[in-house]
């Protein structure tokens, strides 16, 4: 019987003791001491507490221990449930403010590296339009250097022109023959004169030189291959439309002619009526042909 009371004193002792404690860490604690009566106040304190702790760990200080310790140490383990929400309040709101902060480092993260990957396409936009515009000038400083070429060449081909321009040299030479005392042209005659001139027709840079001779002497002899020499002209300006100013007439009369690949001998006269036509030509022709060539390049 003994035995059982001593155990039953000590059962209310153990089961005491939280209760002494609990009620030890409350009169401890600013708020229970200066006013057990008014618990609004003290959570109007402990948020503002709080408030100041979350706002004091924006700074990035590390989080502060509270200054006293109750019966139990940090941890109490009959704590109420209020005394837990003060003391992990800070932590909770530290871990808010850190998910916040993550949060705006990675949309800065984002908004940095879409702003990294426009510059660099509108840099590599950039740069190909330079590559078009470098090809683009190449292209055109080769057409330039083709034209300057080719003006160069025109230039020497007008100069050498130019410098021939009363040089005419004979291409093609037609002797027709007249039967004495007359001047009047023959079918063979005509014919002949057909081959010289109708391939002049649009060509420039030629004239034609018609000589007549005659036998005889003396003034008889020149009008007489005069005559000649006209009829032959008036065929030629009639029904070839060959210009008056590209002919040039002259009546040789009975003039010595130099006998043709015959050295050392003497010059002979004629001995009947006869007319030399001599075609003439200069580059003038050349280079209308080069100037009707330069357009189709």
């Amino acid at each position: 019987m003994k035995n059982r009371s001593l155990v039953a004193l000590l059962v209310a002792l153990v089961l005491s003791l939280p209760a002494f404690a609990q009620s030890s860490s409350q009169d401890q604690t600013p708020a229970a001491t200066a006013a057990p009566a008014q618990p609004a106040a003290a959570t109007q304190s402990d948020q503002s507490a709080v408030s100041n702790q979350s706002t004091a760990s924006a700074t990035g200080k590390p989080l502060q221990p509270p200054a006293r310790e109750g019966f139990w140490g940090r941890v109490n383990p009959f704590a109420r449930k209020k005394y837990v929400q003060r003391q992990t309040g800070p932590i909770r709101d530290r871990l808010n403010e850190l998910d916040e902060l993550t949060a705006a480092n990675s949309k800065m993260i984002k908004d940095v590296d879409a702003r990294a990957q426009q510059g660099i396409q509108l840099a590599s936009a950039k740069a190909n339009e330079a590559d078009q515009h470098a090809i683009d000038a190449g292209n055109k400083a080769q057409v330039a250097q083709q034209t300057a070429t080719q003006a160069n060449t025109r230039l020497a081909t007008v100069e050498q022109v130019v410098g021939n321009i009363d040089q005419y040299k004979a291409t093609n030479q037609t002797e027709i023959r007249f039967r004495p005392g007359q001047s009047v042209l023959s079918k063979n005659a005509k014919a002949a004169l057909d081959d010289l001139a109708t391939p002049l027709k649009n060509q420039r840079g030629y004239i034609i030189e018609v000589q007549g001779f005659s036998s005889g002497r003396g003034q008889a002899a020149i009008a007489t291959s005069q005559k000649m020499a006209d009829s032959v002209v008036r065929y030629l300006v009639l029904n070839h439309e060959i210009p008056v100013y590209r002919i040039y007439v002259v009546g040789m009369g009975n003039a010595p002619v130099p006998a043709a690949n015959e050295e050392g001998k003497t010059a002979r006269r004629t001995s009947g009526g006869r007319v030399e036509i001599s075609l003439l030509k200069n580059d003038l022709e050349q280079l209308a042909s080069s100037n009707t060539a330069a357009p189709q390049q």
